[in-house]
């Protein structure tokens, strides 16, 4: 099992194995909110203190404690984010407050993307993306190893391409 995935206590016949995203994927946020964070606080601070007044730069503390808060809960939402391959469809799993669980049957598979980013390319990472009829059901699953995604890629291509051939 790759770092990172996690199955069901409750693997039964039948269950799903649900496969959880990569911990780059949670190193890379953290890093950017990290950034961003350092940023509007040290820009907060700056204009506040040299427009209004020393006191004011205080409010550069804002976007620093967002950012903590935010810390968590990057955490969070990452451990929300699951699949699982079945004999039909693709199950896509993700959400904290509202579940969402995402369906797509391979036979729907019209495109199945793998995108990777410079950043993502740095921290070892690679998105799959999915294509199908309807605009509203493409799905993507972030955050996965470059040969999980390439793997997954031409399962789910060769998977599409045998259930499409009826119709």
């Amino acid at each position: 099992m790759e770092t990172g995935s996690r199955e069901d206590a409750g693997t039964a016949a039948g269950e799903p194995m649900w496969r959880g995203l990569r911990p780059g994927l949670l190193r890379v946020r953290r890093m950017l909110l990290a950034v961003w964070a350092g940023v509007l606080a040290l820009a907060t601070g700056l204009l506040l203190g040299l427009l209004v007044g020393p006191s004011w730069a205080a409010w550069a503390l804002l976007p620093l404690m967002c950012a903590a808060w935010c810390w968590r809960l990057l955490e969070r939402n990452w451990r929300s984010w699951r699949y699982a391959e079945r004999a039909d469809d693709l199950l896509i799993s993700r959400g904290v407050l509202w579940r969402e669980e995402t369906v797509v049957p391979y036979g729907r598979m019209q495109l199945v993307e793998v995108t990777s980013g410079p950043l993502e390319r740095r921290f070892g990472l690679a998105t799959v993306q999915l294509h199908t009829a309807a605009a509203a059901t493409d799905a993507t699953v972030p955050g996965l190893d470059p040969a999980e995604a390439e793997r997954l890629r031409d399962r789910l291509t060769q998977l599409g391409e045998a259930r499409s051939a009826g119709l």
